[in-house]
């Protein structure tokens, strides 16, 4: 059976100033030597600064976006060697807020990925169905779909991870059941052993995402094939996010 470490990532979207990096040093401190993963993913003003910030510490540093392109006229855009070159070793990509506010289409993220792992970041991955989707028993198709678009041929366990985020959770505070969550992550898995084979398809590690809180990290992380969280909210401040990775480590066993 492989054993995969878990991964606790904070997304902190389009939030966090300069003061706000104190509380990398306090998260820093707090988990010397975890027994899983960090990663902060800020928005980019402040990616170089926490990259520091975090130097010496278990924390890694991701983006929220790149751009397919290596480099050009695309005003407003960040490249990934640009973000490697800020201290990240990590970016999102497709997430559920990319997709509906800037209408990313799959094949979109699929470039952006390979732009990411071309620059040698390991590439996050998101994917989610709507509300509607979700009640018109679309889900596995909407999330089968996605995966399929998505995700690069030439990926491992090592620069891919998959986040499923149902976007009618995200920021609502309202989380599917853990049936739910298990059915999704399940399936995910199966397809991904099905495309890539055992080994990559066993090492690529599945976090879920959507109103993850201290209050209920622990039941989600008991869920079978749910390696992790990707956190929003709850990731800005040092002292709601411990807890959730504490939480995460005492599920790795």
């Amino acid at each position: 059976m492989t054993t995969r470490r878990k991964l606790a990532a904070g997304n902190w979207k389009m939030n966090g100033l300069a003061a706000d990096l104190a509380e990398v040093t306090q998260l820093a401190q707090a988990h010397p030597a975890p027994g899983c993963d960090i990663l902060l993913c800020p928005p980019a003003t402040l990616l170089d600064r926490m990259s520091a910030a975090a130097r010496g510490s278990a924390i890694a540093t991701g983006g929220q976006d790149c751009h397919a392109r290596a480099s050009g006229a695309h005003t407003g855009d960040i490249s990934a060697a640009m973000l490697v070159d800020a201290g990240a070793s990590h970016v999102i990509l497709g997430h559920s807020e990319r997709r509906a506010d800037h209408g990313e289409t799959s094949a979109q993220v699929l470039a952006k990925a390979q732009a990411a792992l071309s620059a040698g970041l390991c590439a996050v991955v998101c994917i989610g169905e709507t509300l509607d989707q979700r009640e018109a028993g679309e889900t596995l198709g909407v999330i089968g779909d996605q995966l399929a678009g998505s995700v690069p041929e030439a990926v491992t366990g090592d620069n891919l991870v998959v986040a499923y985020e149902p976007v009618w959770a995200i920021g609502t505070g309202k989380i599917p059941t853990l049936e739910q969550i298990g059915e999704v992550h399940d399936f995910l898995r199966k397809d991904l052993v099905a495309r890539f084979g055992e080994t990559t398809g066993n090492a690529i590690r599945l976090l879920y995402g959507g109103s993850v809180k201290p209050a209920n990290a622990a039941e989600i992380f008991a869920v079978a094939n749910v390696d992790g969280a990707l956190v929003g909210g709850a990731s800005l401040k040092a002292a709601d996010f411990s807890p959730i990775i504490a939480a995460l480590e005492a599920s790795q066993g």
